[in-house]
């Protein structure tokens, strides 16, 4: 199957990417700064799920549906990118009605966070070709292709999971030790995060 050298590469260029900055990272970041630890949780969950589906269609080797996604990738992204921005205007807006108060945005949990992660995961088809050409670098050419690859996307989904998890409950933890008043321009940099992530899938290219 796949050699220990090969696991550990794998596995560590996986993590490099999961701390890489990008439009999921900022959604959950930001709504864990909302919202705590389930509202990070619920996003991550939904964000993984939408993960998953890239991840088993790129290992499948479906290249008509990578292909259509490449045709539509600008839709997609920018779809993906006024999503996120509207979020993030409507994060800012509630900050800026509520600076001065005593309490904070209460942010959506549940479904709701869930389906902010699930939309903006899937609306970022550069994940899709960036694993079609990512997944093939590491795969023995002198064995069974299908195999390789199955264990591959698997240890990329857990790998992304593993991480993200880590950095949400570190953040939600230290969102517990903030006061009220911290709390509020917490709701004000969550609002900025989601308009990083929607600019950063704006400005996404193809990959090469």
């Amino acid at each position: 199957m796949i050699t220990s050298t090969t696991f550990a590469l794998f596995t560590g260029t996986c993590i490099l990417l999961a701390l890489t900055p990008g439009p999921n990272m900022s959604l959950i970041v930001a709504n864990t700064l909302a919202g705590g630890l389930r509202a990070g949780l619920t996003t991550l969950a939904g964000s993984s799920t939408g993960l998953a589906v890239l991840v088993a269609i790129a290992a499948a080797g479906m290249s008509s549906v990578m292909v259509l996604m490449a045709a539509w990738f600008d839709y997609v992204r920018w779809a993906g990118a006024v999503y996120l921005i509207i979020l993030g205007i409507r994060q800012l807006r509630g900050w800026w009605l509520r600076r001065g108060g005593d309490h904070v945005a209460v942010a959506p949990t549940g479904v709701t966070t869930f389906a902010h992660g699930l939309l903006v995961s899937l609306s970022n088809p550069k994940v899709l070709l960036f694993l079609g050409a990512f997944l093939p670098q590491f795969v023995d050419p002198r064995r069974d292709a299908l195999p390789q690859l199955a264990v591959l996307a698997v240890v990329f989904w857990a790998t992304l999971l593993l991480t993200d998890l880590a950095y949400t409950v570190a953040i939600a933890r230290a969102r517990a030790s903030i006061d009220m008043r911290k709390l509020q321009t917490l709701d004000g940099v969550a609002g900025g995060l989601l308009l990083v992530g929607g600019l950063v899938l704006a400005t996404a290219r193809r990959p090469g």
